[in-house]
């Protein structure tokens, strides 16, 4: 176990008005992330992601509970726990009129390494990212995805055993996404455990070994993204509706195939969710044609994320 946590609580004084507010950004989080995986914190902007990494990569110091990171204690030692961790802030971090090899070998000079073995290293982390190429031209030449592998360069360029990065793919085109993507895999596949924050399903999807959806400062549920959909246990009908929603409800609501329904948020459809959307979906269509409802759409899909996040919270992470 590389990162452990206890009740991690954390709270903020706002202004609005003349009144001051206490805003709890992070309320007692439980969390346990195996070593050599990439563990992904998933939720909607403000759900308290950031403000969980920035507590266990030190940067602001918990109210209350406790932690571990890399074997090492998150209050009584924060200086070691900085020792052991990268951490890849959310703005990034390279200066534009600096090279890429020369924020490189700074870096590592910052964590006493030696000039000949920080040059070493700053070329080695060069070839991995694929910015050789660009390595002595100044970083505002750079595209935005030159930047970031910069970034998550610099932040593992003194071999930590855990890397925290915070939106690690926000601004990226769909190609340099996807690249960023390799990037990570290719740190768990050597070794290091990497601890992503982000708001975007289909990255949780695709490359989390394990995520926690984290909303309004919890954590809301943890697991597997195939486990967690497996909790949904069922398939999710969407049928759009011209005005007869309720009409369509007293119908579908009572019959045996529907475990569950739903209105829309617009209002206008239902969401049901059935054991086998395949068989189930004709059935629909039957029941709606013979009480004499006008159907204006129908869609079948699988349980996602975002049916995770909905049947945890109320809410769809995507319409946030």
């Amino acid at each position: 176990m590389i990162i452990e946590t206890r009740g991690l609580r954390k709270s903020f004084r706002s202004r609005q008005g003349r009144e001051k507010k206490t805003v709890e950004a992070v309320r007692g989080v439980d969390l346990r992330v195996d070593e050599g995986e990439i563990f992904g914190f998933l939720g909607p902007n403000g759900a308290g992601k950031t403000t969980t990494l920035r507590m266990l990569a030190t940067l602001i110091v918990p109210d209350g509970g406790e932690a571990t990171v890399a074997g090492a204690d998150l209050l009584r030692d924060p200086g070691e726990v900085r020792r052991r961790i990268g951490y890849v802030a959310q703005g990034g971090s390279t200066w534009d009129d600096s090279t890429a090899r020369e924020e490189l070998v700074l870096q590592a000079r910052l964590y006493g390494i030696g000039k000949s073995a920080a040059l070493e290293r700053a070329a080695r982390a060069l070839s991995a990212f694929q910015l050789s190429e660009y390595a002595d031209r100044k970083c505002k030449t750079y595209s935005g995805g030159q930047r970031r592998r910069v970034d998550i360069a610099l932040g593992i360029i003194h071999e930590p055993r855990v890397v925290f990065l915070d939106e690690p793919t926000t601004g990226l085109d769909p190609q340099s996404r996807a690249h960023m993507w390799d990037e990570i895999r290719r740190l768990r596949s050597e070794g290091m455990t990497v601890f992503i924050t982000t708001h975007y399903l289909e990255e949780a999807d695709a490359l989390c070994d394990r995520i926690a959806i984290m909303d309004n400062g919890e954590v809301v549920a943890e697991g597997t993204p195939d486990s967690l959909k497996r909790s949904i246990s069922h398939d999710v009908i969407t049928v759009g509706l011209n005005g007869a929603t309720a009409d369509a409800a007293a119908v579908l609501d009572s019959v045996a195939f529907v475990a569950r329904l739903e209105k829309l948020d617009t209002g206008e459809g239902l969401r049901l969710f059935v054991e086998d959307g395949a068989t189930a979906m004709p059935q629909v269509l039957r029941e709606l044609e013979r009480n004499g409802v006008t159907l204006k759409s129908i869609e079948l899909h699988r349980p996602s994320l975002d049916d995770v996040f909905l049947t945890k919270t109320g809410r769809s992470l995507r319409e946030k």
